[in-house]
Parts: C-alpha cells; structure tokens; sequence
C-alpha cells in the first residue's frame, strides 16, 4: 500500500491529508485558500502536496474553497464550485471575452483568507458585499 493512500482495514487518512482537511474545514463561507496558503499554513508540504490530498480526499470538505492561486476555477468542477461561489458571496472577477467558456475567475484580492479570526468574531474583514459578486 503507498503512503498516501487510506488504510483499507481501518479506513485512516494519512496525517498529512488530515491536516489539509482539517485547514479546509476551516475557511469560512465566500472565502478561499490556496494550495499553497495551505501548505504555508501547515509549514509542510507545498501546493501540489495539498492538491494531490485534496484530489484524493477533499470530497468530504468544502473542497470548492480550496483553490489555484490565479483564482482560475478547478477544471472540470467550474460550474459546481460557480454554483457554491454564488450560494456563499464569494468576490468573483467578469470573465474576458476570450476566457474559456467566458467563466469567470475568483478575485483572489477579495476572496483570499489569511487563517486569522477578524477582532468581530467574522472571518479577517475583508468586505465581501453584494457589489463584488457576479
């Protein structure tokens, strides 16, 4: 059995994976993280570590708040993850023209969560009001 795989007898997740669940668990609604924030945050690993754990195991975490740092939308699960960007006030950036599929992006700048509680017991302050969303 490889490492990064569950222990089929006990069903385990391997430690590293249960830490980055563990962070995703943690983002508030209508913000993100990056894989790399991610990693960061753990003071392990890097974006493709926290990628390949969230392929693997994200389906039982708010995945769709674990993102690339372009705020390009995961391919393949564009129009779910749009779809929970939405339901939640998530920033999101117009697609261009020439976008593919004209989806639009996260606004990394508005949407991107540091970790920290804000002072109001709120995620970190950014204002994510209804002006910022599409």
């Amino acid at each position: 059995m490889r490492s990064d795989e569950p222990d089929e007898v006990s069903g385990d997740l391997p430690e590293y994976a249960e830490r980055v669940l563990d962070v995703a668990d943690l983002i508030p609604p209508g913000r993100v993280m990056a894989y790399g924030d991610i990693a960061e945050w753990l003071g392990e690993g890097g974006p493709r570590q926290v990628g390949r754990a969230m392929a693997l195991y994200g389906g039982a975490v708010p995945w769709w708040r674990v993102v690339r740092s372009d705020g390009v939308l995961l391919p393949g699960h564009e129009l779910e993850a749009l779809d929970h960007y939405r339901e939640e006030g998530t920033p999101l950036r117009e697609a261009s023209r020439s976008s593919q599929g004209h989806l639009p992006r996260l606004d990394m700048k508005r949407a991107r969560w540091d970790g920290r509680p804000s002072e109001t017991g709120t995620d970190s302050g950014t204002d994510t009001g209804d002006a910022a969303h599409i």
